[in-house]
């Protein structure tokens, strides 16, 4: 019993006072109402990305976002990573994205489309906890909870595995309590990927992906920068949710979500508006870093889960 009471504690708290972690945050006050005034409108009046690419009719990225004379995209199995990223449901097109606590975020210049994300009016996802989300919706809809473990700032590991069997897990200690009867169900995947969210970020999704060089990018594939907010080292994360090749040519499309807490969205490619949302890898390769709307990266800082 007290076991369980110091875990409900902690759970609480994470909730309340540890969604920093995750390491990204915007400059905008979800307070201002200036900038609730801007947002009022749900719908885009204008868009950063070439129209010939686009299918505004179309609910998932396969279908809205037609290629680039000469590409095609590369091929995923039906239960890849890639398939399921392709297949993730959008937002009706034209819908902005919204925070945590039902505001809009502007998305002039920064996002084209937006995924349809509950955010349980919860400011848990940020930019590392989307791309966690995206990981482990995939793997708990295929059923490899053994796959499931990621890493807290802490340093302890948040095991579905064992979950599954009952076991609930302190995040601060890494320590894990027979607590519940055992289920898969998906209340008990919510309620782990919570604790997921609450304690990683950034810096443990670090921990739980390797570098992977430029020319070997891949769906799923992340740019990370492991950092903590109001500190000198703030990171960010996004990932790579499509890919397209023309011979040795590749084009990618980047999806993020940030602090705080909002829906995930597809990045609007300010440097070349003739293929944007794809950005080709040898633009970025010739820049020496990739510059999106909202962060730049160094092309070392391209990562992939550990995840085999």
């Amino acid at each position: 019993m007290k076991a369980f009471k110091k875990i409900s504690l902690i759970s609480m708290v994470s909730i309340i006072s540890l969604t920093v972690l995750s390491g990204c945050s915007e400059k905008n006050d979800l307070n201002s109402k200036n900038e609730n005034k801007k947002s009022a409108i749900s719908k885009n009046v204008e868009t950063d990305v070439n129209t010939d690419l686009l299918n505004k009719s179309g609910m998932d990225i396969e279908s809205r976002y037609l290629l680039p004379e000469g590409y095609k995209r590369v091929e995923a199995n039906n239960d890849s990573f890639a398939y399921f990223l392709r297949h993730e449901k959008l937002k009706p097109y034209g819908e902005k994205s919204n925070y945590y606590n039902g505001d809009k975020k502007p998305n002039q210049g920064v996002y084209d489309s937006v995924f349809d994300v509950d955010l349980e009016g919860k400011n848990l996802l940020h930019c590392a906890d989307a791309c966690y989300k995206f990981i482990g919706d995939y793997l708990y809809k295929k059923g490899d909870y053994s796959k499931m473990r990621f890493k807290f700032v802490s340093g302890g590991v948040a095991d579905f595995g064992k979950y599954t069997r009952g076991y609930r897990v302190d995040p601060e200690t890494g320590e894990y309590f027979l607590m519940a009867e055992p289920s898969t169900n998906e209340s008990v995947y919510k309620k782990f990927m919570t604790v997921v969210y609450a304690y990683s970020g950034t810096l443990s999704l670090v921990e739980d992906t390797f570098k992977v060089d430029i020319d070997d990018i891949e769906i799923g594939d992340m740019f990370v920068v492991g950092g903590t907010p109001g500190t000198k080292r703030v990171g960010h994360a996004i990932m790579v949710v499509d890919m397209a090749v023309n011979g040795n040519k590749k084009i990618v499309m980047l999806a993020q979500s940030y602090m705080p807490a909002q829906q995930t969205q597809i990045l609007i490619n300010k440097n070349n508006k003739d293929i944007s949302p794809w950005y080709s890898i040898d633009e970025i390769k010739e820049s020496g870093k990739l510059k999106t709307p909202q962060w730049t990266f160094k092309l070392d800082e391209l990562r992939r889960f550990n995840i085999q």
